[in-house]
């Protein structure tokens, strides 16, 4: 007997039966590389199904050459497509696992090209894009017929290819959410003036793809409940639409935002600071109105959540995307009850949304495992060894996981009574509490792992010589960073650290110097604003949060807007006198005065703790480093050296 009864109970659509009610979503993985489904989009998808998806709705498929929106779109505009989506569905259906693609034209919202070069937009009318810069043109007719026609076809293929389904994105403003906003379609012909006229674009894309494909095959439609955007569709249009055109489709997908604008298209992949299943409470609007079953996505992160949201009937099919970024292995274990096993998200958005909008193949700070498949897909044993890791944060402790499933008698070591590092720390910030979730999910994997754990040892060359280790795995971390600054002695100077650990108190108006541009500084200058002090931040960066996932630094950059806070950016630290902060640009190089200041918290980075690595190596013994130890970076990189420290013993 299951724990989540209605998440792990099966659900017919048409002619297709989900194994259960856990779907991951389309999302863009950058896998591809030729805009064409490949082996590394195979096994990334495989070790989904494998795991224990419902369903899998694959990432979004060009319709017409003018959809391609990023320079690594898959594309569903001949018939070359077909054999790679093929393979995919075989492999997918192997698993007892149903899949659909997304099928796709951004419209307006195009986000860059593949040479460089500005495309030419098209949407319903003329109206620009916020967000990207975009000023589309309005589409002439027999264009719009073409796409349509591109939809029809691209179901075909997706249908000859052995899918199970379609679903045409509507969501996050994209061309058909564009006809139906009557904001950005302007238009007073066929295709625009009214509701009907509105929904038409969608309705003969529908009645299209059910014309190109068969009565088995599924066609669904993913929608934004509303955009959250003054501009954008409003939840009320939604619904009109939906109820409009029901009849045409098999499901609805919702989910909120609009890719148009910077507030509304954080919700495209919302960071730890919304809610878990946020936009459930929509959905349920929509399942009240609607006969047809509705899928519902939005911070999902825990069987428990998606289960609470079945139940009361909010939705039907509950979309876990990133939980599954996560741990592919997540629906198995909540059906098994080994719900303490999961490797919980913690909504951080790094290396899944965050490697998209740079380019990058998905991945995970957690299981850097994900997007890696075809390397780190199987775990090959080798012979065992005595390894010794020394440092108990998140590179460590990842290290002796990985060595330990490799069949090593791994101990790890670390001078804290803690295991976490920096990650303790990093759970102190406002909105970060969940990124705590690193060491807990870390610490079950060093139990599953058998790692055995030595905490509040200080190691020393003694004890290493004492151990007699075969290998040593070094991932010792840094300390903050305080440089050589002028200063008369009269400002509190503090570092980052010294605050969370309450080890200072800060005065009236505090300036948070952050060189990094990262979370730290605008975590430190939002937990001293809502204390009540008067905040300057000063970043040696064109906007704080420069280096962090958009989506979180947008989020960050409204609650510190909120909060009152000044951020002075393209500055760096000089020095202090008297109640004074010097500051210089450090494009111009001038001086910046900031007066009436009682203390300085510095976020400017860190130095590596590595003075055991040549000692070590002395001995005789391999060492290999991992995290801040070898150089300070983020989490991600002190995981990911981790794994492949080992891997690599």
């Amino acid at each position: 007997m299951t724990m989540f009864p209605k998440l792990f109970s099966p659900m017919t659509i048409r002619g297709v039966t989900l194994r259960n009610r856990i779907m991951s979503t389309g999302h863009d993985t950058v896998l591809p590389t030729d805009g064409t489904v490949n082996a590394a989009l195979i096994e990334y998808h495989r070790a989904r199904a494998k795991g224990g998806a419902g369903l899998i709705v694959t990432q979004v498929a060009g319709v017409h050459e003018t959809a391609r929106y990023t320079a690594h779109l898959l594309m569903a505009t001949d018939d070359g497509c077909i054999p790679g989506y093929r393979a995919l569905a075989e492999a997918i259906h192997a698993e007892g696992c149903a899949v659909f693609s997304q099928l796709f034209h951004p419209g307006r919202e195009i986000m860059e090209s593949a040479d460089g070069l500005l495309a030419v937009a098209y949407a319903p009318s003329s109206v620009p894009n916020e967000r990207f810069h975009v000023m589309p043109r309005a589409l002439p007719e027999p264009l719009i017929q073409e796409i349509i026609a591109g939809y029809a076809a691209a179901a075909r293929r997706m249908w000859q290819a052995g899918l199970d389904g379609v679903e045409v994105v509507a969501s996050h403003g994209y061309l058909p959410a564009q006809f139906l906003n009557p904001r950005v379609n302007l238009r007073s012909d066929g295709w625009g003036g009214d509701d009907t006229r509105r929904q038409r674009f969608l309705s003969e894309v529908l009645t299209a793809c059910r014309a190109a494909t068969d009565e088995s095959f599924v066609i669904g439609l993913r929608l934004s409940a509303g955009e959250r955007d003054d501009d954008g569709l409003t939840m009320e249009e939604a619904l009109t639409a939906c109820r409009a055109l029901e009849p045409l489709m098999d499901y609805i997908n919702l989910t909120t935002g609009t890719s148009a604008t910077v507030g509304g298209a954080v919700h495209i992949a919302p960071p730890m600071a919304f809610a878990p299943g946020y936009v459930a409470p929509d959905a349920g609007t929509f399942k009240r109105a609607l006969r047809i079953p509705v899928f519902v996505a939005g911070r999902i992160n825990q069987p428990q959540e998606a289960e609470a949201i079945l139940t009361a009937g909010r939705a039907d099919v509950c979309g876990m995307t990133r939980a599954m970024i996560a741990d592919p292995e997540m629906p198995k274990k909540a059906q098994a009850g080994l719900v303490d096993d999961i490797r919980a998200c913690i909504g951080c958005n790094q290396a899944c949304i965050g490697h998209f909008h740079r380019g990058l193949p998905v991945s995970c700070i957690q299981h850097p495992e994900t997007g890696r498949e075809l390397v780190y897909g199987v775990v090959t044993p080798t012979e065992p060894k005595r390894v010794m890791v020394i440092g108990g944060g998140p590179a460590g402790m990842k290290a002796a996981v990985a060595a330990a499933k490799r069949g090593h008698e791994v101990t790890l070591w670390d001078a804290a009574p803690q295991l976490g590092g920096q990650a303790l720390l990093a759970q102190l910030l406002p909105g970060r509490a969940e990124f705590g979730g690193i060491v807990t999910n870390l610490t079950r994997e060093l139990e599953r792992a058998q790692v055995r754990v030595r905490r509040g040892v200080a190691v020393t060359a003694e004890l290493v010589a004492q151990e007699k280790p075969d290998a040593v795995i070094l991932a010792t971390g840094a300390l903050p960073r305080v440089p050589d600054l002028p200063t008369d002695g009269q400002m509190q100077i503090a570092t980052a650290w010294d605050l969370l650990q309450i080890k200072v108190t800060p005065g009236a108006h505090v300036v948070v110097a952050d060189w990094r541009c990262d979370w730290i500084g605008p975590g430190i200058a939002l937990r001293l604003a809502r204390d009540g002090h008067r905040v300057t931040l000063a970043v040696a960066g064109t906007h704080a949060g420069e280096v962090l996932p958009l989506y979180v630094r947008d989020t960050l950059a409204a609650e510190m807007h909120s909060a009152g806070i000044t951020v002075r950016t393209y500055m760096r630290l000089y020095g202090t006198a008297g109640d004074t902060v010097f500051l210089q640009h450090t494009a111009s190089g001038e001086a910046v005065e900031v007066e009436d200041v009682q203390s300085v918290v510095l976020a400017l980075g860190h130095t590596p703790r590595d003075e055991l690595s040549e000692t070590i190596g002395a001995m005789g013994i391999p060492v290999r480093m991992a995290g801040d130890c070898l150089a300070p970076r983020t989490a991600e990189e002190a995981v990911f050296e981790g794994l492949k420290a080992g891997w690599a013993v």
